[in-house]
């Protein structure tokens, strides 16, 4: 049996939260070990009661509501240490799993050396579409490119290798997690995921995502945009914070830390600034005009 510990972190949203672990619950184990760990991060809307109730095997660590992202999934991931899996499957409970997600996903990895896993993210209202899934760095565009247009038809149909997977579904081996550490909470409260794949790609690990894992997502909420806030919730925003996603300082950690190089960070950070100005931002209305070449043609060369 292969031991993999399941961890995510949680806060007030107890009707998603106990949708994932209903999912979970579904998900073919064969030949697994499988231990859920939620790390309930000053829930006030009874999430750790409505768990304890439905799913008593599922270990709860109770956190403050100071934790965030970051620092609520080393919580989560430290607690899994203690029963020695060989696997840590990070996740985000705002998703719903294909039964045999997890089986792809360790299959995949036990078949590649030195691999950490990702899923294909798709969008549980929009199923076809593939979200955040293999970002390519482009300097001169601005940093990491996240494709706007894909679908489960437009991505190659086995493992293909990557330079980034985002933190909604990840498989870790506890191996790789002790070689590079736990996530930088300090710099990343609630991106960590933003430099930590990277990091571990750069001290060898190979980034491998797996198209037959199919993971369904929640949209993403649309933060406030910036030009409706008053002055001194822009400098708040933009330069203090670093828990909001438009913080500059927080994206210049990412870009300097998660970049291939150091300089090839700083000069996508300014190139940011600079399409940022030009109403050209990679992550803004331009990219969304832009064509894409299906992901299958982009990594053809990346087949595992």
């Amino acid at each position: 049996m292969i031991r993999v510990c399941v961890v995510t972190t949680v806060h007030n949203r107890r009707d998603i939260t106990l949708l994932c672990l209903k999912s979970l619950a579904k998900v073919n184990k064969e030949g697994l070990n499988v231990h859920i760990i939620v790390v309930d991060d000053g829930s006030t809307d009874g999430t750790s009661k409505a768990i304890s109730e439905q799913f008593p095997e599922v270990e709860i660590v109770k956190g403050d509501g100071n934790l965030w992202y970051t620092e609520g999934m080393n919580v989560g991931i430290n607690a899994a240490f203690k029963h020695n899996p060989k696997y840590i499957l990070m996740i985000n409970d705002d998703q719903i799993f294909d039964v045999d997600f997890l089986q792809y996903m360790v299959e995949t990895a036990e078949k590649n050396e030195k691999s950490i896993v990702g899923a294909l993210l798709l969008l549980w209202d929009q199923p076809h579409k593939v979200f955040q899934v293999a970002p390519v760095w482009k300097t001169w565009l601005g940093g990491w490119r996240h494709w706007r247009h894909q679908t489960v038809w437009s991505v190659p149909e086995r493992p293909w290798e990557v330079e980034l997977i985002v933190g909604n579904c990840i498989l870790i081996p506890t191996e790789a997690i002790k070689e590079a550490g736990l996530m930088d909470s300090r710099r990343f409260p609630n991106f960590g995921d933003a430099e930590y794949t990277p990091r571990l790609r750069k001290k060898g690990w190979r980034l491998i995502l797996d198209p037959r894992a199919k993971v369904f997502v929640q949209p993403n909420t649309i933060p406030k945009s910036v030009k409706d806030l008053c002055l001194r919730e822009k400098i708040d925003f933009l330069f203090i914070d670093l828990k909001k996603p438009q913080n500059l300082r927080r994206r210049f950690y990412a870009y300097w830390f998660g970049a291939p190089s150091k300089i090839k960070g700083l000069v996508g950070f300014l190139m940011f600034l600079i399409r940022f100005w030009l109403r050209k931002n990679i992550e803004g209305d331009w990219a969304e005009r832009q064509k894409e070449p299906e992901l299958k043609e982009v990594f053809r060369n990346k087949l595992v």
